[in-house]
Order: structure tokens, then sequence, then C-alpha cells
């Protein structure tokens, strides 16, 4: 009688379980593919948030090297932003991968 009570609790155990892991894998609010998911986005953006980082490196960098100097600032317009003079050209010269000769 015990032997059968336990296999019975057993078996109710297992059940319960199997549904409670098919449940947590499928249809809960945090299910498998939503985590996965989730994982894929992050990485994603680590990856923006590294670029950004170096963008924002160079970008000071550029501006310790401008705001101090009136002719580099000048020259940093008008290489970056193709500024101008009225009735004036501008050209600047570039190697192939499209960098300015002068730094």
């Amino acid at each position: 009688m015990l032997q059968k009570i336990l296999r019975k609790l057993g078996s109710f155990y297992v059940a319960s379980g199997l549904g409670l892991l098919l449940w947590m894998t499928f249809f809960d609010a945090n299910d498998l593919p939503t985590q996965i998911r989730n994982w894929w986005t992050l990485h994603e953006l680590d990856g923006e948030a590294q670029y950004y980082r170096e963008r924002i490196k160079t970008v000071k960098t550029e501006q310790r090297e401008v705001l101090g100097n009136d002719r580099l600032r000048e020259k940093f317009a008008r290489e970056k932003y193709w500024m101008k003079k009225p009735g004036e050209d501008v050209f600047v010269i570039v190697d192939e991968h499209n960098e300015p000769l002068e730094k």
C-alpha cells in the first residue's frame, strides 16, 4: 500500500516538474526564445556602445587640437566641413584612403 502511494506521489512530482519546465521554457513571460532575443540585442548594443566610445575619443582629440589655435581651427573647418570664404575655392588633396595628406 505504501509503495503504491509513493509511486503515485513520485509520478505526480515528475509530471509537475515537467509541466513547470515546459511552462517556463515556452509560455512564461521570460521564456527561452525571449531570453535569446534579449541576449542578442544586448550583444548588438554593446557593439554600438563600443563604437560610440571610440568615436567620442576621436572627437575629443580633434577638439583638443583645434580649440587652442585659430589657424588650426580655420584649417579644421575648411577640411572637415568644406567651409570657405565667399568667392574662394577650396581643394583638399586626399590619399587613397580618402584622408587629407596634411594632418
